[in-house]
């Protein structure tokens, strides 16, 4: 392991910490934690690694916020970024269009599967989700069952912090102090087959018995008033919940049978998170929606997109009917022009080949983890793992609240970082490790990962 320092640092790491402390209201933070330390600052990054403001070097192994796809410091995303900057810095899409966000509107109708050809910019992964059941409820409204606008998501999963997405979330704990919020949301099992109830032994019956929820939640409801159910390919919160064997398959049965449609989000998984450009391509499903954000520019710009389909679009097309939604920034010259170039880089230099190349061998290297008494379960796909942690491997027992505050707050997410590896200890479900690299990393940076997680994780068994 090695926390290289950067010579070239020389800003004042002690001042920029106090000023963080006094002015910067940092998201999703405790800020006491800062009472009695400094605020870590980050001031560089090359490649897979990023460098504090006192020159200490780290292996990003969340790739930013599972966004920096081809790591950092490319310099021809900056100058894809000047140079439209210097053509066009800014223009909105409110009844005007430039070229930059018709050129990857282009591109990613092309790439994406089946007729998912209408493209809506938005600025994050958040606002596309708020803006794809905003789509659904106007368009049901408009062929002519204005009572469809249900949403269902699983239990815990992850879609967003605005009222509305945050209503889709599945995370009790972070929609308590917001309540109430938008009604008409309900949660359906996730995919986690290490903590299977039902079908225990047998993975595909388990897919089968945790997609047929589904339709059991839409006849509860009543299929007239369902309009959407929002999906991860794999489950972000929780640990990386892979779809079993025909998982996919039946839900797009369920939901043509019921006419609801299915909201793939790819906020994370696009953009070879998982090895393709879109990964309902990887599990063999048509969305009718797909969500992205994150890896469309590399995390070097602010940009989302809502992916529809034709039938979707069509009611829009007549008459005086609008989609009454819109941002200022959504489709950003200067973001859409980073994104093509972003999608150049990542085409020339075949990442998602790469991802699927390696990813054998970055699962084989964290499963060398398992010989270790606190890691329980290893889960994930292409560059995107959860390690799962527990206190007793026979029965999987996981960790109380005390101990939880304890080893993961109170210990590992601080000493990961101290031993060189920025990624996510995470306790929203069970405890779990997160790993979400950038794609460009390949066997060195997988042995660096696990060296210094096993270091850690046997450091923090002793505190059980």
């Amino acid at each position: 392991m090695t926390t290289t320092a950067d010579p070239a640092a020389t800003v004042d790491a002690a001042a920029l910490a106090q000023s963080a402390r006094s002015n910067l209201w940092m998201h999703f933070t405790r800020h006491s934690a800062y009472d009695t330390t400094d605020v870590p600052v980050i001031v560089r990054g090359e490649g897979a690694y990023i460098w504090d403001a006192r020159g200490k070097r780290y292996l990003d192994g969340l790739a930013g916020l599972f966004a920096v796809q081809v790591g950092h410091g490319r310099e021809e995303l900056a100058e894809a970024a000047a140079r439209q900057t210097k053509q066009l810095a800014y223009f909105p899409l409110w009844g005007h269009a430039h070229p930059s966000a018709i050129e990857l509107a282009e591109r990613l109708a092309a790439a994406s599967p089946g007729d998912l050809n209408r493209v809506f910019f938005t600025v994050s992964g958040g606002e596309s989700v708020e803006t794809a059941w905003k789509l659904a409820k106007q368009y049901f409204k408009l062929v002519g069952k204005p009572t469809k606008h249900k949403v269902i998501s699983r239990a815990l999963a992850y879609h967003g912090t605005s009222q509305g997405a945050l209503s889709i979330t599945g995370i009790p704990g972070a929609k308590a102090d917001f309540e109430p919020l938008v009604p008409s949301t309900m949660r359906v099992p996730n995919t986690n087959f290490y903590r299977a109830t039902e079908h225990a032994d047998d993975y595909a019956a388990y897919g089968r018995w945790a997609a047929d929820q589904i339709e059991q939640a839409i006849e509860f409801e009543g299929a007239d008033t369902v309009a959407a159910v929002f999906l991860e390919p794999v489950q972000n919160t929780g640990g990386c919940f892979v779809p079993p064997p025909g998982y996919f398959e039946r839900v797009r049965e369920i939901c043509d049978k019921h006419d609801v449609l299915l909201v793939s989000d790819e906020v994370i998984c696009a953009f070879g998170r998982v090895g393709y450009d879109f990964a309902a391509k990887r599990y063999g499903y048509q969305p009718d929606i797909i969500t992205t954000a994150k890896g469309l520019t590399s995390g070097y710009a602010p940009l989302g997109a809502v992916l529809a389909s034709e039938r979707l679009m069509d009611p829009f097309t007549r008459g005086a009917t609008t989609f009454m939604h819109g941002s200022t920034y959504g489709g950003h010259p200067v973001s859409c022009a980073v994104a093509l170039a972003n999608l150049d880089l990542m085409e020339r230099e075949d990442l998602y080949g790469h991802v699927l190349a390696n990813e054998s061998a970055f699962r084989s290297t964290l499963d060398k983890l398992t010989d270790l008494p606190i890691v329980g379960d290893v889960r994930g796909a292409g560059f995107f793992y959860g390690i799962e942690l527990v206190k007793d491997k026979a029965t999987k027992e996981t960790f109380s609240a005390a101990e939880s505050e304890r080893v993961l707050r109170g210990f590992l997410s601080d000493a990961l970082f101290e031993a060189g590896l920025y990624c996510r200890a995470d306790d929203r479900a069970e405890p779990v490790v997160q790993l979400s690299p950038p794609l460009i990393c390949d066997q060195h940076q997988f042995d660096e990962m696990e060296q210094i997680l096993r270091d850690t994780l046997t450091q923090a068994w002793k505190l059980l």
